[in-house]
């Protein structure tokens, strides 16, 4: 009969994920994570991310509609021609996001609140702050748009990247944080 020696942690990160395995759960230890500067995170997980990402573009859905309605009735009242009509929904379209994402600076748009998570720089965690506006443009235009692209097998070029920005799970966060195992 072979014994196995326990293995050891070898670097200070792996000491945090064991850690953080046994207080979060082997589930929560797989999401950990780092920013590019080192700090320590816990990444949302991938039905979190997608459910945040649901409520932003249901709430960008339903102002949108309301835009569009408003700019529709303005135009049979007689107080718009058709062409400024086509100019205000293409704006509607376009702005809804940019607003948005404007007074949610902080990365906890409608999306993030509800489902605990937040969107952060992946550089330091830190707010996105005003490029709130361009992520909320990117996640509520440009995603879908990737998505129908994937989905219909068109090549997309073959780009490779780092993202700028991660959503992170506060509350798993924050949990390692109180315990003392991450700053």
């Amino acid at each position: 009969m072979t014994t196995h020696a326990s293995r050891r942690p070898t670097t200070r990160l792996d000491l945090v994920r064991e850690q953080a395995a046994e207080l979060l759960g082997p589930k929560a230890a797989k999401r950990f994570a780092t920013f590019h500067d080192g700090t320590v995170y816990i990444k949302a997980g991938e039905g979190l991310r997608f459910l945040a990402w649901l409520i932003d573009f249901i709430v960008y859905a339903v102002l949108g509609c309301l835009g569009l309605v408003a700019a529709a009735v303005a135009y049979s009242a007689g107080k718009i021609s058709a062409g400024l009509l086509v100019g205000l929904m293409a704006a509607v379209v376009v702005a809804v996001p940019v607003l948005y994402g404007l007074f949610f600076g902080d990365g906890r748009a409608l999306g993030g609140v509800l489902t605990g998570t937040q969107l952060v720089r992946n550089a330091d965690g830190g707010r996105v702050g005003y490029r709130a506006c361009w992520a909320m443009t990117v996640r509520l235009l440009l995603v879908p748009l990737l998505l129908v692209a994937v989905v219909t097998g068109a090549d997309a070029g073959g780009g490779s990247g780092t993202a700028a920005r991660v959503s992170v799970d506060r509350a798993a966060t924050n949990r390692l944080r109180a315990a003392g195992i991450i700053p």
